[in-house]
Formats: C-alpha cells, sequence, structure tokens
C-alpha cells in the first residue's frame, strides 16, 4: 500500500549582533516532536552578511535534529524487537 505522509517542520532563527540562533521543530501527525539547535558567530574580521549566519545556524540545528530523530528511531526499533539498534550515522 502506498501512502503519502506530510510532516511539519518549523524554523526560528533570531540574530542579534554578531551571533544567529536557530531552532528547528518537527512534528508528525502521530504526535512526535523532535526539535534541534544550532548557533553561528561571526567572525568579527568578516563581512556582516545576515544570510550566511542564518544558513549556518539552521544547518546546525538541521543536523542536531536529524542526530535526535535517529536516536528516536533507535528506541523504537529497540522497543519494537527487543534488541538493540546500531544506526549508521
Amino acid at each position: 500500500m502506498t501512502a503519502t505522509k506530510q510532516w511539519s517542520v518549523t524554523v526560528d532563527i533570531d540574530e542579534q549582533e554578531d551571533s544567529t540562533w536557530a531552532h528547528v521543530s518537527l512534528r508528525t501527525p502521530s504526535g512526535l516532536d523532535v526539535t534541534g539547535d544550532g548557533h553561528a558567530q561571526r567572525n568579527p574580521l568578516d563581512p556582516s552578511v545576515p544570510e550566511i549566519g542564518d544558513e549556518l545556524a539552521v544547518s546546525r540545528a538541521l543536523r542536531n535534529l536529524a542526530e535526535r530523530m535517529l536516536h528516536t528511531a533507535e528506541k523504537d526499533i529497540r522497543g519494537a524487537t527487543g534488541q538493540p539498534a546500531h544506526l549508521h550515522r
């Protein structure tokens, strides 16, 4: 059976002077909620390009979220099979 599912991801970005923080939140229809956080700090010698800080902070937040999702999947596999799971990262 083929099914199409939609999961929502929200990205919040906070910029303060030379620092950018990103918070991402993934929510599934079944109620799973996983978040990730990332930070970027501009080198004072670099030109101020806020979009680059956004890109770095968001990519780091998404990487953090992905790691947490893998950890959740490992726990779910362990719960379903009774065996430890070691997923490739």
